[in-house]
This record gives structure tokens, sequence and C-alpha cells, in this order.
């Protein structure tokens, strides 16, 4: 009998693509650095319902590729993906999001106070460029197709994302509220740390702190943030947190964002009564 896989003239073997097993961190959401073991940058969750998905925030441009490939591997049909929303206009958020529009042809998302600094590739307000700090990144410009703001609701199959705006960290971050579950962006970290506090960038300490105080009041029991582990909303540790915030308002420590120094007004009452030192 002739063995056509044997010989000069062997069948072509097909070789069956590699399908990952799909590692949800809740029902209906995976987040990619848990699905991949291993740290690939800030959160990027994928969020699905039958084979409808979309993606929330998507990290830098070098990771693109492997997110990409792992999303295609988990047998989501690339073609089916929703939109990509942009938490807010960090560098470590979106220099892949050009890529991303591109390579999915889908659409991209996010708040109005994002749109400009995204559509020129600003890499001040990005973090793109800290030139004190040797920092020299590029950042692609790209269009968010749709603007979202507090309120709206997103719709993936029969899921439904409702949009909070939460400005403090900068003034376009989001973030999204699914049953009791809130993607919380850079608003706070399990170990009470909170997203960069910068004038440059839009932080607002005063926001910040309602911000905070709204995620607090709410009823949501898990917290999905931006870096680091997903954790159970903790009200001591966002008690904690708030009670810095508020500190820091008061505070030089960091510059403009503070509402004002309560040091420089004793200051300005001594001066006025001839207080001398000691």
């Amino acid at each position: 009998m002739y063995d056509a896989t044997i010989g000069d003239h062997a069948a072509p073997r097909t070789r069956a693509p590699v399908m990952l097993k799909r590692k949800p961190v809740f029902p209906n959401v995976i987040e990619m650095n848990h699905q991949a073991g291993q740290r690939l940058g800030c959160n990027v969750y994928l969020v699905y319902e039958g084979t409808e998905w979309l993606l929330v925030d998507i990290g830098y441009e070098e990771t693109v590729d492997e997110i990409v490939e792992m999303i295609r591997q988990l047998d989501f049909p690339l073609s089916n993906c929703r939109m990509v929303i942009a938490t807010h206009a960090d560098v470590d958020h979106v220099q892949g999001l050009a890529k991303v529009r591109q390579l999915l042809k889908t659409t991209t998302a996010g708040h109005r106070l994002a749109a400009d600094t995204l559509a020129t590739g600003d890499k001040i307000k990005t973090y793109a460029e800290v030139d004190a700090q040797g920092i020299h990144l590029e950042m692609p410009p790209v269009k968010l197709d749709t603007l979202i703001d507090d309120g709206d609701r997103i719709r993936v199959g029969q899921l439904e994302l409702e949009v909070w705006h939460t400005p403090g960290h900068t003034d376009s971050q989001l973030a999204f509220r699914l049953g009791n579950l809130l993607l919380s962006g850079d608003n706070i970290y399990r170990d009470g740390c909170v997203g960069v506090i910068d004038a440059h960038h839009g932080s607002d300490i005063t926001a910040f702190v309602r911000s905070l105080k709204r995620i607090r009041a709410s009823n949501v029991q898990w917290l999905l943030p931006s870096h680091g582990p997903i954790f159970r909303k903790d009200d001591a540790l966002l008690d904690r947190t708030i009670a810095r915030l508020e500190g820091y308002s008061r505070m030089p420590d960091f510059g403009t964002c503070a509402v004002d120094w309560p040091l420089m007004d004793e200051w300005d009452r001594e001066l006025a009564e001839g207080k001398m030192p000691g």
C-alpha cells in the first residue's frame, strides 16, 4: 500500500493552531497579565459576552502583538472587538492604542479631555517625555472615535459597563462599573498608593479626593486597578488614602496641585506681629 506520509511526495501536514485556556479573573473578565502569567505592563482588561468583546487599555506598543496573539489563541474572533477604551491618556496605558486600532480594525473610546492629548501625541501630558529623568518615549498620535463620559453605558453582548468619570490622577481618568466590580483605573492600588500627582499632566488633588470618596461610598465589592493586583474594596484603606490626600492638598509637596499652604499664613501673621525666631 502506498503511504502518502513518507517519501518525496509526502502530503503536507497542517499544524493545529495553538489555543489557550481562558483564565477569567471574574466571569466575563480576563486580565491579560494574569492570562500571560507574567507582567506585560499596565493591566489590560478584556471584557466579553458571547463572541463580542472589548479592551480596557492596551499598554505599550511593544506588547501589542503579544496581547493580540493571546486574544486570538483564546478563541476570540479579532473582528468582533467592539472597541478599545483608554482609561486616560498616560503613555503606559495608550502608547499602543494607534497600533491596536489598526491591527484589530476597531474603534477607540475615551474621555473628551483625553482627545486632544491623544490626537496630538502630547509627550508632556502623557508622561512620554520626562527630560529630567531621561525618559524619552514615542507617543503615536491616535484619534478617539467615541467620546464617553460619566453615566454613559457601554454594551458588550448582554453586558453593560457603566462609565464613571473619576478625575484627580488626570483630568480624563475613567473607571467602569460591571456589577459588583469596578475597573478603577489609577485611582487606588492594593497598597493604598494612588496614581501619580503632577500638575503637568492634569492632576487635581481636590478632585482626586472626591473620586476616592465616590468609590468609598459605592457598594462595589472588588477593585480592578490599572496596575498591580486586583483586590477587595477596603473602606479602611480608602479612608486612610483619602485622609493622606486631603493632607497633600495643603502641603507644598505637590507644588501647584496644593490648594494652599497654611505655614505661609502663619508666617504672614508672624511677620505682621514682628515675631522673632525662637
